[in-house]
């Protein structure tokens, strides 16, 4: 009786829930270390599709590109018309390009980018391999002896940390003249006082940590991307779980590891 009670309480019930969750978590996570084994020991011995990963690459490249910019273009923006007017007024104006050209080179940026990718691409390739997965496209390649990872996941993962890092250079630099234009336009502060307090206190460092977070994000959006959408089953239901849980799982991959570059290179 006393054994039936404590079943039907909410601590019990909590306490398996918490379990579910958590065993959910461990195979995802084991799955996802898994695909990554498997794509790194293809890669070590060059096993790779060189002409289906110039196509990942330019359809990595090319399509995040008009929202990466927008993205990052427009809060460069924000942030240049918001502190460019008071920082002038308290005699800084000397510093607003500094700051602008910081935030986007150490965070907004890559962070920004790494939300547009998996918005346009990291959406895209779950979706693309579950339904591949649901409609037994991937049974019949394996059928006809082709190694699914080296054609499917191999070509992505690698697009993505090409491209990733190219796609963050182009987005900086086009926030950092939309910064100039618009401390010029809403507090008159000039374009050569703005770029030549640029690099007041951004350094190389700077740079080559960024394109390196930027790499990392690739990898890992396209890696969590393909793993949940190789692992999908279900029909039309399961490609849309896991495309969702794709882009859940990456947006909080990427503030983590945002949270432990910052940690261990600026802290």
């Amino acid at each position: 009786m006393e054994r039936f009670y404590f079943k039907n309480t909410f601590s019990y019930k909590l306490l398996l829930t918490l379990r579910e969750y958590l065993t959910v978590f461990l195979s995802t996570l084991g799955h996802i270390v898994m695909m990554m084994g498997s794509v790194l020991k293809r890669v070590s011995k060059l096993d790779i599709d060189f002409q289906e990963l110039m196509y990942q690459c330019s359809r990595f490249g090319v399509s995040s590109l008009p929202i990466t910019l927008s993205i990052v273009g427009m809060s460069s923006i924000i942030v240049a018309t918001q502190i460019a007017g008071e920082m002038i007024k308290q005699g800084g104006g000397n510093y607003v390009g500094m700051f602008v050209a910081i935030l986007l080179v150490r965070e907004e940026a890559v962070i920004m980018s790494g939300f547009a990718i998996i918005y346009m691409i990291g959406s895209s390739l779950a979706s693309e391999i579950a339904t591949m997965k649901v409609t037994d496209q991937i049974d019949a390649i394996q059928v006809l002896k082709v190694d699914p990872i080296k054609y499917l996941f191999v070509p992505r993962i690698l697009a993505g940390i090409i491209m990733m890092p190219l796609v963050v250079i182009v987005a900086t630099l086009f926030g950092i003249v939309g910064g100039a234009v618009a401390s010029n336009l809403s507090s008159g502060l000039s374009y050569r006082a703005f770029f030549d307090s640029v690099w007041f206190g951004l350094f190389v460092r700077d740079i080559y940590i960024s394109i390196f977070k930027a790499a990392v994000f690739g990898f890992v959006i396209s890696l969590i991307s393909c793993t949940f959408g190789y692992y999908a089953k279900g029909g039309a239901k399961g490609v849309g779980d896991a495309t969702t849980d794709a882009v859940v799982w990456s947006f909080i991959a990427i503030v983590f590891i945002d949270m432990i570059f910052a940690i261990a290179f600026f802290f």
